[in-house]
């Protein structure tokens, strides 16, 4: 028992110590929003001297900014992002699991391709063709450009799903009575939920927290999202600390609920598209 008992206790320690390097940025940016101003440029404490209960730093980013205005085109642009990747993903990766296609593992491992390129190399080209399409500075551009890295990634993953899942079960649905496109949506969705789940936190989560597409393709300030809002707080001789970290505790939020509400289902199907994969 003693020989297992060391090994165990030093996994522990590890796992502790990593939740707390993980956990640290995000505790030091809550605390940040609720320390009163001038307490932001005393000499740092990891236990705030006072807290300011009136929440001036959040009044004042959603009073005297345009956050609430980003917020809701950060919410468009995500929520675009993710059924847009969805539709094409499933279609793209059912049809080339189902059907006959030439060459479908080299199309289905080319698209990963995408990711080899940082974005701001896609970025600059993408923007001389939404501007000779006449979509620049816009939220259709800013969709169009996350869905380039989005769904390159949906098909991949749920092309593991779809390859493993037995045609028998379709074939099963048809003879009960079911079309192929009701055996489709009774039987192969469902059992696809965890990589339909796991597509979509993925594709908001780089749709929600994304700079460099947004700062390149958008330039007014009605069509700014979140990141690049909240950089604009940064001047040239003074920042806003306070509502830095207020508005980045506020996009927080959102993938918070999403992990605590679809954490089972991002988990599940991760594991399940390693697998498969």
């Amino acid at each position: 028992m003693k020989v297992k008992a060391g090994p165990a206790i030093f996994t522990l320690v590890c796992l502790v110590l990593l939740g707390i390097w993980s956990f640290f940025p995000i505790y030091w940016m809550i605390i940040s929003s609720l320390r009163p101003e001038k307490e932001l440029f005393d000499v740092p404490t990891l236990i705030p001297k006072t807290i300011d209960w009136q929440f001036t730093s959040y009044k004042n980013l959603l009073e005297l900014t345009d956050y609430p205005l980003q917020f809701m085109n950060s919410i468009i642009v995500a929520l675009a992002v993710v059924v847009i990747t969805l539709i094409i993903s499933i279609i793209i990766a059912y049809v080339v699991t189902r059907y006959r296609v030439p060459g479908k593992t080299m199309i289905v491992g080319s698209m990963l391709y995408a990711y080899m390129f940082p974005p701001l190399m896609l970025a600059i080209p993408l923007l001389s063709i939404f501007a000779t399409l006449g979509l620049a500075d816009s939220l259709i551009a800013v969709v169009l450009a996350h869905c380039t890295l989005t769904i390159p990634l949906g098909v991949w993953m749920l092309w593991g799903f779809f390859k493993v899942m037995p045609f028998d079960l379709e074939e099963a649905a048809m003879v009960d009575g079911c079309s192929r496109a009701g055996a489709f949506f009774r039987v192969v969705l469902p059992l696809s939920l965890p990589g339909i789940i796991t597509v979509s936190i993925f594709s908001f989560l780089l749709s929600w927290t994304d700079y460099v597409f947004a700062f390149v393709l958008v330039s007014s300030d009605a069509n700014k999202t979140l990141p690049v809002g909240l950089a604009s707080l940064i001047g040239s001789f003074d920042a806003r600390w306070g509502e830095l970290m207020a508005g980045a505790t506020l996009i927080a939020i959102p993938l918070f609920l999403m992990f605590v509400f679809l954490g089972r289902y991002f988990i599940k199907g991760l594991a399940a598209g390693a697998i498969k994969g």
